[in-house]
């Protein structure tokens, strides 16, 4: 039997609006990234409930968390885990690290050190993780949510281009409005909700619906708009490097889980334009004369996409806004 994916993702992000407040356009973008077994990073400033995110939507789906806080003097071992020599047995055991965890969270990645930093990159890309030559695989569903402060850079270490390829999309929380904060703090008087929190949906539910996102129908015409998007990118005069291959595979993919949590089995242009933005911004590199310029990278994809040919697909259709309404 099917699942129904927007019946599960609707069960979630309502399940995870018990914490989070006014903030259903990016649960549903975070929920799209997950479905296509993809990593998220939250750049934010602080306070604004990026943990509370991670945490809402691990106990949520019912998977293991684990909370890495990242620190200058944090060592690769520290993530992946270590062989410790038991006296009994005479051997080495190996004790996992955090990152073993179906939900990691990785707060304030860029204070740890590039070497650190690194130690990710083969977990987040394969999903396995490989100590004093053994490899061990991860238990799916696998999802990493990586947090950053883009106001202090002091003792930080920016992602190199590299690791931000390797999150699927990135998100920003932003602050609540006064009746939405004013909420918070009537929720809060007596407790935190995430402590209530239940699990609405098991793991194995999340991995159908990863199943299932793969089968949703990409039109031709649509496959080749998102090429037009990912090629203008590296194009563009105020770009200096564009997105790579794996970018369209990411807004190809990202389309899919799109479509599917709004109750459809084939993805439309709406979908790749809602995407552009989450999965381009943190992937071009713009010219230094252009940042002189004032232009920024969700500035520069906006016109990226208002200069692509949307397609007419001719398939009928009727979209659900419910999320981005």
């Amino acid at each position: 039997m099917a699942i129904d994916v927007a019946a599960t993702v609707a069960k979630v992000v309502a399940n995870m609006e018990k914490v989070i407040i006014g903030k259903r356009p990016q649960l549903a973008l975070a929920m799209a990234a997950y479905l296509c077994e993809g990593h998220i990073l939250l750049e934010d400033v602080p306070g604004v409930a990026k943990t509370m995110f991670a945490r809402a939507l691990a106990r949520s789906v019912g998977c293991t968390f684990k909370r890495l806080q990242c620190t200058p003097d944090l060592l690769p071992s520290d993530v992946t885990g270590v062989s410790i020599f038991n006296q009994k047995t005479t051997e080495f055991e190996f004790r996992p690290g955090p990152v073993f965890a179906q939900t990691l969270l990785t707060d304030e990645i860029n204070r740890a050190t590039p070497r650190t930093q690194a130690a990710l990159l083969e977990a987040m890309g394969e999903r396995r993780v490989s100590v004093d030559g053994q490899t061990y695989v991860l238990k799916p569903p696998f999802l990493v949510i990586a947090t950053q402060n883009p106001v202090d850079q002091e003792g930080t270490f920016p992602l190199p281009e590299a690791q931000l390829d390797r999150f699927l999309v990135k998100l920003s929380l932003g602050y609540p409005s006064y009746e939405e904060e004013s909420q918070m703090l009537t929720r809060l008087q007596r407790g935190h909700p995430i402590d209530d929190l239940q699990p609405v949906v098991s793991a194995a539910d999340v991995i159908a619906c990863q199943d299932a996102v793969r089968e949703v129908h990409v039109d031709e015409k649509v496959k080749r708009y998102v090429l037009d998007i990912v090629h203008g990118s590296r194009e563009h005069e105020d770009i200096v490097l564009g997105g790579s291959p794996r970018a369209s595979i990411a807004m190809f993919r990202c389309s899919q889980a799109l479509a599917a949590l709004q109750g459809r089995d084939f993805v439309i242009p709406d979908d790749v334009k809602r995407m552009a933005q989450p999965v381009l911004n943190h992937r071009v590199i713009l010219k230094p004369e252009s940042r002189l310029r004032k232009k920024t990278p969700s500035v520069v994809v906006k016109e990226i996409v208002d200069d692509a040919r949307v397609p007419i697909v001719e398939r009928a259709y009727a979209a659900n806004k419910e999320y981005f309404a």
